[in-house]
């Protein structure tokens, strides 16, 4: 099966998981920043390919995508999908 977005799912795996931020670093870099625990409370998980994943936000049902780190686990940079 071919995937055009493996190569840079790949890259920005590398790339976010060479140095893995502090939870301070990511919110400095990021804004709001989850842990896993957190992650359930705010959103419903419908999808992954690492290192992104997409959610749908409790609070108003928006679509959208965090990125995460393997560890410690955060994920962070919460982006709205739009239709």
């Amino acid at each position: 099966m071919n995937d055009p977005t493996e190569a840079i799912r790949r890259q920005r795996l590398t790339e976010i998981n060479a140095e893995p931020g502090s939870r301070e670093a990511l919110e400095a870099a990021h804004g709001q920043v989850w842990n896993t625990d957190e992650l359930r409370d705010e959103f419903e998980v419908v999808g992954f390919m690492a290192p992104f994943v997409v959610v749908y936000r409790n609070s108003d049902h928006q679509k959208g995508s965090l990125e995460f780190q393997h560890s410690p686990r955060f994920y962070f940079n919460f982006s709205p999908h739009t239709r």
